[in-house]
């Protein structure tokens, strides 16, 4: 298939197969006609990769230089070292796009190295997910729907556009476009808060007595506190200052309704409950 002016997609390589490299191995096999390599430091992975076909063949990191386009499914930091390990590996006029969750410091080490591999590099977000994890968790259709973010890094047009449709074609309902700062400042509120919230909400003393007591409203909070300690402690230190600015704001609400309650203000209680639910209903959702 081709992705866009220069940047011809025949053969897809995934680093890490773990639920997003899995999901996006087994999306590229449904939706394209794409080849799929596979690079994983587990065997048992790339062994259950191979036998459901979500890849075609198990590769070494030389063999990275038959890719057009090239997955970094791989923790922030792990990208930039694989990515510093191996850069004769990849393809020179290649593209080369990462999956990972923050990307300040994936945009400022990335485009250098890529400048001095000789390849194209994007990164991406796709905005997915699961609370379980690995490749047992992977689906072709996690995508379907969901939004996938770019930053371009000083990327040609032409490269953006062959990473967009590619999305598309993958299921993705829509590509945004984005900077590095706008991505993590967003991302501390949508994604890394809640994050926390449902870790510091479980860790009440209350939460092992919860069945018969609890609905649908401790599930929705909840439910992400099943959470990968290791990866998400990355997230969250590479992302501090974002994160801590979104903390302060929420335990500063948080703060304003118990003061109310404790009070016995009514009408301040009121109008705060009010004001929440007025920005819900504001937004349409």
């Amino acid at each position: 298939m081709s992705g866009g002016a220069g940047f011809p997609l025949k053969t897809v390589a995934i680093v890490g197969l773990g639920l997003i490299g899995g999901s996006l191995a087994k999306a590229i096999k449904k939706n394209t006609p794409c080849r799929v390599l596979g690079l994983d430091k587990s065997e048992t992975v790339l062994e259950q990769a191979l036998a459901c076909g979500a890849i075609d063949k198990a590769c070494a990191p030389k063999e990275l230089a038959q890719a057009d386009l090239v997955f970094l499914c791989l923790y922030p930091q792990q990208a930039v070292d694989f990515v510093t390990e191996h850069l004769t590996c990849f393809r020179k006029g290649g593209l080369v796009t990462d999956v990972a969750g923050i990307k300040g410091m994936i945009c400022q080490m990335l485009p250098p190295l890529a400048q001095r591999g000789g390849f194209t590099f994007i990164a991406s977000h796709p905005m997915a997910g699961r609370e379980k994890n690995g490749f047992s968790a992977s689906d072709a259709d996690l995508f379907c729907g969901a939004s996938y973010l770019l930053v371009p890094c000083g990327a040609p047009q032409a490269a953006v556009q062959t990473l967009s449709a590619f999305a598309l074609r993958l299921g993705f309902a829509g590509v945004r476009l984005t900077t590095a700062e706008e991505h993590d400042r967003m991302i501390a509120f949508t994604s890394q808060l809640p994050h926390a919230l449902a870790c510091a909400y479980v860790l009440s003393p209350q939460c092992p007595n919860h069945k018969g007591f609890s609905a649908g409203s401790y599930r929705d909070v909840s439910r992400v506190a099943r959470i990968n300690e290791t990866l998400w402690s990355e997230l969250f230190l590479d992302n501090r200052d974002a994160l801590i600015a979104e903390l302060d704001c929420l335990m500063g609400n948080l703060q304003d309704i118990r003061n109310a309650i404790q009070a016995g203000d009514r009408e301040e209680l009121t109008r705060l409950l009010r004001r929440g639910r007025q920005i819900k209903e504001d937004l349409g959702e």
